[in-house]
């Protein structure tokens, strides 16, 4: 087993599988086809995830059932399989058979200097890809020398979006309560959900959330309240250090909820049940969580918690959740009760206040941080199926500010009235969610590896 110190999903490695399919009778150049697998494991070595070889050579049926067993009791969450001399086309329908994930075949290219054909490892790699096609499942595809830079990065990114699509079919997600009132489109089917993207939802009443709020430890709650005073946030008026007590109540019962049942993410409705229950918010709570790489979704938006996921797995981080709130030809106004990531924000802009309707804390003021790069996306559900949709943009100096989390998204390509009108037509909610970085092409991928709809609206 080679490892890399680092992990591509909140503290579990990426655990790669380093099938070589070889060949049983001779043909080709041996010793390039040698030196190119030796070159692609090492490769793999200077990524950051963990690679598993099997321990027999794979040159048939047998052998490769024998090697994708030995792969799955290793634990791995994604493949590569590479043909460094082409070998049995036959041996790509039992690879579709045995293992469940999107496979990146890798092909390697033919020997500079040879007058000869060394390897046929693109054609191999065809081979396999037109096969898993027309077997209707989906795969990714990398080309390249092992020692290339750029073919590195084709096949990290490979394989960080086939593993993405296996610990999404594995994810378990929390839900308390439902989706807030009137957000009937943020309803989620438990049972579509798991068919479609192989994500579990648990449910939770809020009345189990209520009793897990005012179980939570005095002492612990006490030492809670120091850390959030050592962040510095500075109070609005009308909010003071008093205030801190029941939001680290929410912080601890959300913890808790997500260990405890190992949720990988959760969905709370916030509103109108917990400020009338606790007489607060939860959003200053939800904001630390997310600067901790985890997951609390207001508003019971499951579909938007699976967003935030999407954005872990990928490693982009957790991002945050906005209202889509006004647009002009180029610009979306970004803006949600007070929840952001401060990671996400402008430094020295955060205070601690209160809602702007209802005039009742805690929720964070704070301003996206300007001249970032980021993501705005989306998936949803709509006529029994999901669909994603994702555009890369730029924050800029909002032009007025709003009391919350307020924002300015410049898009790349322009043209935001056509693409809103595009996403209404599809059906998706008045939530998207904002990853730092340009993660639009990958995310097209994504849909593509779960065989869900990309809405282009251009």
């Amino acid at each position: 087993m080679m490892t890399a110190a680092d992990s591509t999903s909140h503290g579990s490695p990426l655990r790669t599988g380093f099938l070589v399919i070889g060949r049983k009778r001779a043909g080709f150049d041996p010793e390039w086809g040698r030196e190119m697998a030796t070159a692609a494991w090492e490769a793999l070595g200077q990524m950051k995830l963990e690679a598993v070889r099997p321990t027999m050579p794979v040159v048939d049926e047998r052998s490769l059932r024998s090697a994708l067993d030995e792969l799955e009791k290793a634990g791995c969450d994604c493949l590569v399989v590479l043909q460094p001399t082409m070998g049995d086309g036959r041996l790509a329908s039992v690879l579709a058979q045995l293992w469940d994930g999107p496979p990146v075949f890798w092909a390697t290219p033919e020997r500079p200097d040879s007058p000869k054909v060394s390897s046929c490892s693109l054609v191999g790699a065809h081979s396999f890809a037109s096969i898993f096609r027309r077997l209707g499942r989906p795969f990714e595809i990398a080309y390249g020398h092992p020692d290339e830079p750029a073919t590195r990065r084709q096949v990290s990114t490979a394989l960080r979006l086939a593993a993405a699509v296996v610990r999404l079919h594995r994810a378990k997600l929390g839900l308390v309560g439902q989706a807030a009132p009137g957000f009937l489109s943020m309803e989620v089917d438990p049972l579509q959900l798991g068919r479609n993207l192989g994500v579990h939802l648990l449910q939770f009443g809020l009345p189990e959330f209520f009793d897990l709020v005012e179980a939570q430890d005095d002492q612990a709650v006490e030492d809670d309240v120091a850390r959030v005073v050592d962040l510095g946030l500075p109070f609005a008026e009308g909010v003071g250090q008093s205030d801190l007590a029941t939001n680290s109540r929410y912080y601890l019962a959300m913890r808790a909820l997500l260990s405890g049942e190992e949720l990988d993410a959760l969905a709370v409705r916030c509103w109108p049940e917990l400020p009338n229950r606790f007489g607060q918010w939860p959003y200053l709570a939800m904001a630390r969580l997310a600067d901790e790489g985890e997951i609390a979704a207001l508003e019971g938006d499951v579909d938007g918690a699976v967003c935030c996921l999407i954005g872990r797995l990928l490693g982009a981080g957790v991002g945050s959740i906005s209202d889509w709130l006004e647009h002009d030809e180029q610009t979306i106004t970004l803006w949600h009760p007070g929840h952001a990531p401060l990671s996400l924000c402008e430094p020295g802009t955060a205070r601690l206040g209160r809602h702007f309707n209802t005039n009742t804390p805690l929720v964070v003021d704070v301003r996206l941080a300007a001249e970032r790069p980021i993501t705005v996306f989306r998936l949803w559900h709509c006529d029994g199926a999901y669909r994603l949709a994702a555009r890369n943009a730029r924050t800029v100096v909002p032009r007025r500010e709003f009391a919350g989390t307020n924002g300015l998204a410049v898009l790349d390509d322009g043209n935001v009235p056509a693409w809103f009108e595009a996403l209404c037509h599809e059906g998706m909610p008045h939530h998207v969610t904002l990853l730092p970085g340009h993660h639009a092409d990958t995310l097209k991928r994504l849909a593509r590896l779960l065989q869900i709809s990309w809405v282009a609206g251009l």
